[in-house]
């Protein structure tokens, strides 16, 4: 019985494309953030002066430290992106193969 449903999910046209969309889509946003936390990285390699430079005259931040949450807010961004896509369109994909199938 497990095998059989097994092979009725695997054979299922609507898993094809679910397990593709979503595939896609995490690799999409997984390059994303790799892009901006290794180009945040080489900055700090290669320009350390940008990163050093005051906001505004006088001030003790630096422009580092909102570059620096920038990235850590881009990923909660990023997380809540995919979790709203695997909400909707992903959970409603699940939910048809498992009408079909059961």
């Amino acid at each position: 019985m497990q095998q059989d449903l097994v092979h009725a999910i695997r054979s299922n046209p609507k898993y094809h494309e679910l397990v593709s969309k979503r595939s896609k889509f995490a690799w999409t946003l997984a390059a994303i953030m790799l892009v901006i936390y290794y180009g945040f990285i080489l900055i700090i390699a290669f320009d350390k002066e940008f990163l050093s430079q005051s906001l505004w005259t006088g001030s003790v931040t630096t422009v580092g430290i909102p570059v620096g949450v920038g990235v850590i807010l881009s990923a909660f961004l990023l997380t809540g992106i995919y979790v709203f896509r695997a909400n909707s369109e992903f959970d409603r994909l699940t939910n048809e193969i498992k009408e079909e199938v059961l």
